[in-house]
């Protein structure tokens, strides 16, 4: 591997985390001291008379003291488990690596032309690594100019490209590609790929320029996670669920395997629907993933829809669990409903769709007790519809429903739509929510 060896004899002074050397104290206290200062701010003028007049090393070491509170789990004779105590970490690292991580592109050259070493790694990371995790692209591109290995390590197996998490990332990895960074590297740990980062963090234009560099769509990680599973399993936030959705549009256009599985047999499907992730569920189901597939658990992607449910409020749940039963998921057994109820009695518009799936469910007094009277009172027009179906049976019209849909079985998402019928009665076909049952 292409790394400057670290040599501890340089290491001149420590430094506590928030210290601050202001200008007028540099004057008088020449040294590594106001070397520091000049880094820490950028100041090229005073970085030059440093080197030039007082022959500072541009590979001198620098060991920063962060104090951070760390809990301790010890017992203690007065009976507590344990107590915050400050420590002192210790780190270090070099002026490449300070004028890297800031940004400072002036800085930053002016050192490598006085011969600073840019695959040097005095702590856990190199200036390269520094300056692809915080998106700084002039310094990326100045420090592969002068040699820095785009495929160098961090202390904890990470390639520059693993860093480029972030969308203002994107021109450090076109750079890092340009100077043959290895699109396919694995981290030491988790054997992920740059692919992997970039879907669990929903960066489309990242993952089109590692696709389009040949990166392995369908490679697996050490828990046996396809980028794909990734992008799905990630896609929890609701700001986000568009990015996601581009990320999985484009793995599953370069062909990746919609029923990959894990180590617990978990499909991508089982995870967007964990996510209640409605687009993401119609995309895979689209593309042929298993409805009805189960994992180590025992649950199907519906199960892990109506799990989410009382979670995933604001990413309006029903819709995947609405989706999953018109591309045929198996039911929840019927016995088991009253426990769907007491889970998913705040998410009203799920036990819908879910209840609208069946044909003719007993509603029993103990469903009347299920639902906490706060709930009942927020929601009560729908609940008073359900208890009413507990002294009839279901409407005509209903069961005209279940019998269309029994006909269509799994194809009713695509049958249903082409249906020469008003745009309303493809919905209700399609177990839209009406906010009451009959």
């Amino acid at each position: 591997m292409d790394r400057d060896p670290v040599n501890r004899s340089q290491i001149f002074l420590h430094f506590e985390q928030k210290q601050h050397i202001m200008p007028s104290q540099a004057v008088k206290r020449q040294g590594p001291e106001t070397f520091h200062h000049a880094l820490v701010q950028g100041d090229l003028a005073l970085l030059k008379s440093m080197v030039g007049e007082y022959h500072e090393d541009v590979n001198l070491l620098f060991d920063i003291c962060h104090g951070e509170m760390e809990w301790q789990a010890k017992p203690l004779a007065i009976g507590i488990s344990g107590l915050w105590s400050l420590e002192y970490k210790r780190e270090l690292t070099s002026p490449l690596c300070i004028a890297a991580s800031r940004g400072y592109t002036s800085c930053l050259q002016y050192l490598l032309q006085r011969g600073a070493k840019p695959n040097l790694i005095p702590g856990s990371r190199s200036p390269l690594h520094l300056a692809c995790a915080n998106a700084y692209a002039d310094c990326t591109e100045l420090l592969l100019e002068y040699g820095a290995n785009p495929r160098l390590q961090t202390e904890d197996g990470m390639g520059p490209l693993h860093l480029c998490d972030s969308p203002q990332s994107f021109w450090c990895a076109k750079l890092l590609l340009k100077y043959r960074a290895d699109v396919n590297q694995l981290t030491e740990e988790d054997q992920e790929t740059p692919l992997h980062v970039a879907a669990k963090q929903g960066l489309h234009s990242h993952a089109h320029l590692y696709l389009r560099y040949g990166a392995s769509v369908d490679v697996m990680n050490v828990h046996q996670v396809s980028p794909l599973s990734c992008a799905c399993a990630s896609a929890v936030e609701l700001a986000k669920q568009k990015d996601y959705l581009q990320v999985c549009k484009l793995l599953i256009a370069y062909s990746a395997n919609v029923n990959s599985v894990d180590t617990e047999k978990r499909s991508p499907l089982h995870k967007a629907s964990r996510n209640a992730s409605a687009q993401l569920v119609q995309l895979l189901l689209t593309h042929g993933a298993d409805v009805n597939a189960i994992d180590y658990n025992g649950c199907s992607p519906l199960a892990n829809a109506i799990q989410a449910a009382p979670f995933k409020k604001e990413l309006e749940p029903q819709r995947a669990v609405q989706t999953l039963l018109n591309h045929g998921s198996q039911r929840v057994w019927p016995g088991a409903f009253l426990k769907v109820l007491k889970s998913c009695a705040d998410s009203p518009k799920t036990v819908e769709v879910l209840f609208n799936s069946y044909q003719q469910i007993q509603v029993t007094e103990e469903w009347m007790e299920a639902v906490p009277k706060e709930i009942f009172q927020v929601h009560r027009p729908f609940y008073e519809s359900l208890f009413a179906l507990a002294s009839g049976p279901r409407s005509l019209q209903h069961l005209c429903r279940f019998a269309a849909r029994k006909l269509f079985g799994k194809q009713c998402s695509t049958i249903v739509p082409q249906l020469p019928i008003p745009k309303r009665l493809h919905g209700y076909l399609l177990l839209e929510p009406e906010d009451l049952v009959y």
